[in-house]
């Protein structure tokens, strides 16, 4: 928590740490509908939290508003540690900076954060018929034909069109954006040649890429992903600026008490080392991560920053 909202706090927090916490079932709320990346990820979570605190961990699908209404409900919640929020926070900051009037939190003030618990990689990929075979090939070819270049996304507002718009602010080159509602039906058309390209998740692509099915530019990472080990990075590619992932991590209501964030900190630092664990999430597409509370935070707020910014530069509004 920052300063100001420790201050905000008060001495209560502190004043109502309990020793034997957890001493009742906790819920881990999942703002989206069961099935997804982030349902996924909180329920292997859920089972070795339980396993590893004695108490049981609960998820509780509350679906709305892109993740918001969920996230929403958590911050109303008691901070006593019993009501979480298993969130996907690259969502959750773009929500906060592109739609602030209808956000119900406060990206920074409203949460304490405990871990980020994994983050899940993004690729450029085009269709094979398309001439290019870099992202510098892709953007030279939207700078000869301006306006002709289409680029599919799960949707607006997602983490997949703002790394579109990043890449146009970064390279001016003018493309149009195509969302759909989700990364299937977006990969539909691209496979189908109704849309030339696409920037998704790791995960939605791979099995197209390997398949021979799409090709793949690069990865919006600093390291070369695992899964992906023949496709570079948009670092090697020569954007280094174009870092992009869908993060997730775990929080509770702003004002829980200070031993409750570490204990659940500290149990996550141990299950997120089990090889189990980094295998069941790796198998989602998902590279398990731990922080501490303090890392967490700030990285949370920096990629709001970031985010509010290229929203302000590029003036994207929500549809």
């Amino acid at each position: 928590m920052s300063a100001t909202v420790l201050m905000s706090c008060g001495i209560l927090g502190n004043a109502y740490a309990q020793s034997d916490y957890p001493n009742k079932p906790v819920k881990l709320v999942v703002p989206y509908a069961p099935g997804g990346a982030t349902d996924v990820i909180g329920r292997v979570l859920a089972k070795h939290l339980s396993d590893e605190l004695g108490q049981q961990f609960i998820v509780e699908n509350r679906a709305g508003a892109g993740g918001s209404l969920g996230a929403g409900q958590v911050t109303k919640s008691p901070a006593d540690g019993y009501t979480l929020l298993m969130g996907a926070f690259t969502s959750h900051t773009i929500n906060a900076a592109l739609m602030p009037a209808v956000t119900p939190f406060d990206i920074q003030k409203s949460f304490a954060h405990i871990s980020l618990v994994g983050t899940v990689p993004l690729v450029f990929v085009v269709n094979p018929s398309m001439p290019a075979n870099s992202v510098r090939e892709l953007v030279e070819l939207a700078k000869a034909k301006p306006g002709a270049l289409t680029v599919a996304s799960a949707g607006n507002g997602s983490p997949q069109h703002l790394a579109l718009e990043m890449l146009k602010l970064q390279t001016k080159i003018d493309a149009v954006h195509v969302p759909y509602k989700g990364s299937g039906p977006a990969i539909a058309d691209l496979l189908g040649g109704q849309v030339n390209a696409m920037i998704d998740t790791v995960p939605a692509a791979q099995s197209q890429i390997k398949a021979g099915k799409l090709r793949a530019l690069a990865t919006t990472t600093k390291e070369r992903v695992a899964s992906l080990p023949d496709v570079p990075t948009v670092g090697e590619a020569g954007f280094p600026g174009m870092l992009v992932s869908s993060m997730f991590g775990i929080s509770a209501p702003a004002c829980t008490p200070e031993a409750v964030i570490q204990k659940l900190n500290s149990a996550l630092k141990d299950i997120l080392t089990k090889q189990e664990v980094k295998d069941s999430m790796l198998a989602q597409g998902t590279i398990a991560t731990y922080n501490t509370p303090a890392e967490t935070s700030k990285i949370i707020n920096d990629e709001y920053t970031k985010w509010a910014k290229l929203i302000k530069d590029g003036n994207i509004k929500p549809e």
